[in-house]
């Protein structure tokens, strides 16, 4: 018995491989399957089924391209309504793997098809179970991205109260739970880093498996639901209905082309978007483009800040990524790349066209600012983030929400940015620049920069309760 955690960092996303006696399975594959078909090849394995879980909201899942290229069958659990053939499981219903047991078990709550899959060795024993966003470690799925009808975000709490407490809480301790995410998802509210944990381990620690009643875990989990971001109900479209091939898709976005056709590109409505790290773009870039870079949590951020994933997006990217920068980007269905741009920024910068900049000043050079001048200071982290602590200047716009606060801007004011670290700042000012906002400046090093300095702090966690 072969069972391996495949874990994507920048998605916080894990996908499963399982393997016996010449057969194998995948569970919540990624969009780019050729990992896959690879795995069952060099072991000399045929991929027999592929288990989702539930419709993914926060990637596009590889199933049908999976199912395509190996054959194998696609199963859901019970209520999933596809574009493509599928086995509906039913509840309880069993699986075969060589000498392994894949039980159903129908777990709904973080919506209403999901399903966790209860793994059973050679001897029938409970060994593991596939817990997709039913179970994370240290936390449960959100019940708000998959309400329809009548259903309400607490019934689907009620829901998963139910799931957890009848499918769940009665496996056995040493049962190990491999959850579809972990910590930095926007799928649940806090997440351990812990990628995996054993049943016995999660009823001590959860606080959702805790002896709570339906009332407290449905108050419990509705509150402090931060909205999902923009690009969540058109992946579960994907997910559901069906997608372009991925292998076609990376082939247009890995297109080089040149500057000039770039230029024209951009003229008629694409977006640039550059790729590259922190200190390039500092030194320059493509007048309207907007920095994500590929080294940091780029996909989700994609999906948070280009709402309009129909846009052509053109790549600029650091020689030798275009194809990772495409792939990343069709992870999360944005499958609008039409190519990068050959030579990069110095071929851009070569042809004459407009750049822009982007100034920097460091944490203490701010504090200095700071005695002398009233700024407008950006505090661009997650609310949760600011409301632990922050410098009692700065106002709160996180960038998950920046398309909602720019109204609130005005486009004659000088506004200095930060986040934590100085990679999501880096992301608001370049969108602030492309929104015509001009005056606009990056804290290098971020909160944790300015933390060494004496600016004024704001501690939540510090103050007593009166």
């Amino acid at each position: 018995m072969k069972v391996e955690q495949l874990y994507t960092n920048c998605l916080a996303e894990a996908a499963y491989y399982i393997e016996s006696n010449g057969e194998a399975a995948i569970v919540d594959p990624l969009r780019e399957v050729q990992q896959y078909v690879d795995m069952a090849k060099n072991n000399n394995v045929k991929i027999k089924y592929i288990f989702e879980t539930h419709f993914h909201a926060d990637f596009v899942s590889g199933h049908v391209d999976l199912a395509k290229k190996t054959g194998a069958q696609i199963v859901f659990g019970p209520t999933a309504e596809t574009g493509f053939e599928i086995i509906r499981a039913s509840d309880g219903q069993e699986f075969s793997i060589g000498d392994l047991t894949l039980k159903v078990l129908h777990t709904p709550g973080h919506t209403p098809e999901s399903t966790t899959y209860l793994l059973k060795d050679m001897n029938g024993k409970d060994h593991c179970i596939f817990s997709g966003d039913t179970l994370f470690i240290g936390d449960v799925g959100r019940p708000d991205l998959a309400i329809k009808g009548a259903l309400t975000q607490e019934d689907l709490a009620g829901l998963l109260y139910d799931s957890l407490r009848d499918k769940i809480l009665p496996l056995a301790d040493d049962v190990i739970v491999y959850p579809a995410h972990g910590a930095g998802s926007a799928c649940g509210k806090n997440m351990s880093s812990e990628t995996y944990a054993t049943l016995g381990n999660q009823k001590k620690t959860n606080y959702a498996l805790q002896a709570l009643s339906k009332a407290e875990f449905v108050k419990e989990l509705t509150t402090g639901i931060l909205p999902p971001p923009a690009y969540f109900p058109q992946a579960a479209k994907l997910n559901k209905e069906g997608y372009h091939n991925v292998d076609d898709v990376v082939r247009q976005g890995s297109r080089s082309m040149s500057a000039q056709e770039a230029h024209e590109r951009q003229a008629k409505g694409a977006l640039i978007l550059d790729t590259r790290n922190k200190s390039g773009f500092h030194k320059g870039f493509v007048k309207g483009s907007i920095f994500i870079g590929i080294d940091g949590g780029f996909a989700p951020w994609v999906g948070t800040v280009i709402l309009n994933n129909e846009q052509e997006i053109v790549v600029l990217a650091e020689p030798g990524r275009e194809e990772e920068v495409a792939t990343r980007l069709a992870r999360v269905g944005y499958d609008n790349a039409v190519g990068y741009i050959e030579g990069g920024f110095e071929a851009w910068q070569a042809m004459g066209f407009e750049l822009d900049f982007i100034p920097s000043i460091g944490a203490e050079e701010l504090f200095q600012l700071t005695q002398v001048n009233e700024i407008n200071l950006i505090d661009a982290r997650k609310p949760s983030e600011f409301e632990a602590e922050h410098a009692s200047i700065a106002v709160n716009k996180p960038l998950d929400f920046i398309h909602n606060e720019l109204s609130t801007l005005d486009k004659n004011e000088r506004y200095y940015v930060h986040c934590r670290s100085g990679y999501r700042s880096l992301i608001y000012t370049s969108l602030l620049k492309a929104a015509g906002i001009k005056d606009v400046i990056d804290i290098d090093g971020g909160y944790v920069a300015m933390q060494e300095t004496a600016i004024p702090v704001t501690d939540f966690s510090c103050q007593s309760e009166s």
